[in-house]
């Protein structure tokens, strides 16, 4: 088998995803518990964020996406039976996150990771398969300035 070692030119990261993120359409599915969704949403805007990018995960846009993402899972993992996974990616939501306190990129992230830092203690109480007993499911809602930089 004979590799292909010609030199390629390396791409730079896909920055126009930060442009082109509709924080509206966000805080809409976020705060209308269309969290599976969402998580498919951020997924594929840090996907193409840290494609060719030399940061790679490390890029700063891109963990907030990433945490983002993590945060809405939890969500839903933990709306679904799945307390689990909700308190492994709420864990990984509230790292990645609170690196970007009390807020970045014009979120109110401060909220958020108070939320799930709240939530913490009664979803690591319950069965792996458990159902949350919280109903109706209430958490912080996604808020965001359109001036911020």
């Amino acid at each position: 088998m004979l590799l292909d070692l010609q030199s390629r030119p390396i791409l730079p990261p896909d920055r126009q995803v930060l442009s082109e993120l509709d924080w509206s359409e966000i805080a809409a599915l976020w705060n209308g518990n269309e969290l599976s969704a969402l998580h498919d949403l951020l997924n594929e805007r840090w996907s193409r964020l840290i494609r060719n990018s030399v940061l790679g995960t490390a890029d700063p846009e891109a963990e907030f996406l990433q945490g983002l993402a993590f945060a809405a899972l939890a969500l839903f993992f933990t709306q679904h039976r799945n307390q689990e996974g909700a308190l492994i990616l709420l864990d990984d939501a509230v790292f990645a996150l609170g690196k970007y306190r009390p807020r970045f990129l014009g979120v109110q992230v401060e909220p958020i990771v108070g939320c799930l830092q709240e939530m913490r203690p009664l979803i690591a109480s319950l069965p792996a398969d458990g159902e949350n007993p919280s109903f109706p499911f209430v958490y912080a809602k996604f808020e965001y300035d359109r001036a911020a930089p």
